[in-house]
């Protein structure tokens, strides 16, 4: 599967963005799907993933009830819903997929290509 991520930006703390990742190949629905980030000098972090299905959903402590992890099999997209931004958010972010649901980036085989993301205090 190969993973488009867009929708990064620059956005004011408090503000919101809307992060998608478009995959191709008729197999989207079987995967589990993440959204990680990496910031200079720091390691890729868990961001949010989520299940094949979508009933299942599971956040990092640092984003809990301000991100919201979705997908659309249909459309082959899932998204990652950023509200009440924060200047730690800034970083590049990453989906991922694979057919095993998880936190650790080692776990994912496929990623996109990252979309930057930029709060500004």
């Amino acid at each position: 599967v190969q993973l488009q991520a867009s929708g990064g930006g620059l956005v004011q703390a408090g503000g919101s963005l809307r992060l998608s990742c478009a995959a191709s190949g008729r197999t989207f629905s079987s995967y589990a799907m993440g959204w990680f980030r990496q910031s200079p000098g720091k390691e890729r972090e868990f961001v949010a993933a989520i299940s094949w299905s979508g009933t299942s959903t599971y956040y990092a402590d640092s984003v809990k009830g301000r991100f919201t992890i979705s997908r659309d099999n249909a459309k082959n997209t899932v998204y990652l819903q950023m509200n009440s931004l924060k200047p730690e958010d800034t970083a590049v972010y990453f989906c991922a997929a694979d057919f095993k649901y998880g936190s650790s980036p080692r776990g994912y085989d496929y990623w996109g290509q990252g979309t930057l993301v930029t709060v500004s205090s």
